[in-house]
């Protein structure tokens, strides 16, 4: 926008009754969202419940089927994945099309005070641009600005460098770091932190908790829904809800709402049961009374008068109950929730037999980035032994992905040594490329492990698709889906290493916590990368933290190598 046009700086977030169908499946069914200014939702529920798809609704990015949705004019929206942009062409453009607005009010409101000492009626209008201008911190906005790009990473790069050529987590960072500088009035964000270090993510939030407006983030990051949220919204919060009546809000932290979440699945779980007993009570009762009639003898001659004055009393209140227990039974069965499904839970193993020795020798590693600066990643020592859990941390830039390409043979390294002795290599890398977009998951599967394999270890057995989306064009599932189908096709050839780059992006807040507890089973080796702050608080083995100088205390006692 040139200038801030909008009247109001305050204005709410309104949705209605939205729908939305693909392919003749409902993912939003009648979908509520009120959010008032300094509101802050956190959108939560499994892979495929719809969280994108919502967030498109209200950014105006897709239609719904029905329903109605009003969003403040001053709306920014940022995808998982955000698509190159024309009007973005270079990295500084990016940046100066967020602080433009900013600083246009600044000149305005000095256009209009000038105007006023000149003796001009415009307070009203001086009023208005001065309370945007307060709303979105505009006279700090060069200093945010600079800040902000620094902490997310992307102060360094060339300005003329054009977005195209960027990761994507750069164009993620870079587009974030852009949002948060705008200050909008309403900020739709899915996933922002994936991609991000511990500074960045330190940064976002404090960011996110001052916005004056509206926030509704998408995201699987548990502390960061803990620190961030004010509210949360569960699209698969199942048949009765939060709250025993269908609702999804839940006005609590997300460690409390875990407790609410069990307690939902248990109500829902006794209800049916309950709910189920009575219709089988009903049926009983009904098919007994039938048979009552049914069963009915003729009279003899001499009780025919009897059986005419008294017989035909009692069939006819028989048959007035069988009619009532008949409605009593239909109104049951009309008004009884679903069964409860059985909830989608990973129930592979991440590796086979750990063997013997080291899985993982590195000696002087090193792998140089672009001229004259500091190598992508720099390592004189690591050991890992068969069967270890090694858990890589560091910013952004300190190479994680970059040492698990090298260990996985994808890269081959500018100087060192690196050998790896186990058989069957598995890596997850943070985007994977999982085949054709245009071709059915459960065939993509098929034909990445192999037809022996799939047969041996079917897609459905592992618990990380559901059964109805193995159908579905890789293309058409979320991102959170094609991260769980990679997973699958990692696993599935049972390797005796598997490298995990940053697993909890991206993936449900169930299968997360799945996938830690799965950590600990694994009888293999297991090098994983992670920001997410909620598995590094947990876990209780050794760590190698790059772009540090030095490992951590249980490495330096010679646990997993030296580094």
């Amino acid at each position: 926008m040139s200038a801030p046009t909008s009247t109001s700086t305050s204005a709410p977030l309104v949705a209605r009754g939205l729908v939305r169908t693909f392919a003749a499946r409902p993912v939003l069914d009648g979908v509520d969202l009120v959010a008032a200014p300094g509101t802050r939702v956190g959108l939560i529920g499994e892979n495929g419940t719809g969280k994108s798809t919502l967030l498109r609704l209200l950014a105006g990015r897709d239609l719904p089927d029905a329903g109605s949705v009003q969003v403040p004019e001053d709306t920014v929206y940022l995808p998982q994945e955000p698509a190159l942009d024309e009007t973005h062409s270079t990295v500084g453009r990016m940046l100066d099309e967020a602080l433009r607005p900013l600083h246009e009010a600044v000149a305005e409101l000095e256009r209009l005070a000038e105007r006023m000492a000149a003796g001009q009626d415009t307070g009203d209008e001086y009023d208005r641009v001065l309370a945007w201008a307060i709303a979105h911190d505009a006279w700090d906005a060069d200093r945010r600005a600079d800040v902000t790009a620094a902490a997310l990473g992307v102060a360094d790069l060339d300005r003329a460098r054009a977005v195209a050529t960027l990761s994507g987590g750069q164009r993620t960072r870079l587009a974030l770091a852009a949002a948060l500088v705008r200050r909008p009035e309403c900020l739709l964000l899915d996933e922002p932190n994936n991609h991000l270090d511990d500074e960045a993510l330190d940064l976002l939030e404090r960011s996110l908790v001052e916005m004056p407006g509206v926030v509704v983030a998408a995201s699987h990051d548990r502390t960061f829904l803990d620190r961030v949220a004010t509210e949360l919204v569960d699209l698969d919060a199942g048949e009765l809800g939060t709250d025993g009546r269908g609702g999804r809000r839940f006005g609590g932290s997300f460690t409390d709402y875990l407790e609410e979440q069990a307690r939902s699945r248990r109500r829902w779980e006794e209800t049916w049961a309950a709910q189920q007993d009575e219709i089988a009570r009903l049926r009983e009762k009904t098919h007994t009374d039938l048979r009552a009639i049914a069963a009915g003898r003729g009279p003899t001659d001499n009780d025919k008068f009897i059986h005419a004055f008294k017989g035909g009393g009692v069939e006819r209140a028989r048959a007035r109950r069988v009619h009532d227990a008949e409605r009593r039974l239909e109104v049951a069965e009309r008004a009884a929730v679903r069964k409860p499904p059985a909830p989608l839970a990973f129930r592979g193993a991440l590796t086979t037999g750990a063997g013997a020795g080291r899985a993982v020798s590195v000696r002087g590693l090193r792998v140089d980035g672009v001229p004259g600066a500091a190598p992508r990643v720099a390592l004189d020592l690591l050991d890992v032994p068969a069967g270890e859990k090694l858990l890589v941390t560091g910013p952004n830039g300190s190479g994680k992905s970059t040492l698990l390409a090298v260990i996985a043979g994808r890269l081959t390294p500018d100087a060192g040594r690196v050998e790896v002795t186990a058989r069957r290599i598995a890596l997850v890398e943070q985007d994977p490329d999982v085949g054709p977009l245009d071709r059915g998951a459960g065939v993509v599967y098929a034909t990445l492990v192999g037809a022996a394999t799939a047969e041996e270890v079917p897609l459905r057995s592992l618990g990380l698709l559901h059964p109805r989306d193995h159908g579905t064009a890789v293309g058409a599932l979320s991102v959170g889906q094609r991260r769980r189908l990679a997973l699958a096709v990692a696993v599935a050839v049972g390797p005796d290493l598997l490298l995990l780059d940053e697993p909890t992006n991206h993936v449900s807040l169930r299968l997360a916590s799945e996938l830690e507890e799965a950590l600990g089973r694994a009888p293999g080796t297991v090098v994983v990368t992670s920001h997410d702050r909620w598995l590094r608080a947990r876990w209780d083995g050794p760590t190698l933290a790059l772009g540090s100088a030095r490992r951590s205390s249980r490495q330096q006692n010679g646990v997993g190598g030296g580094g």
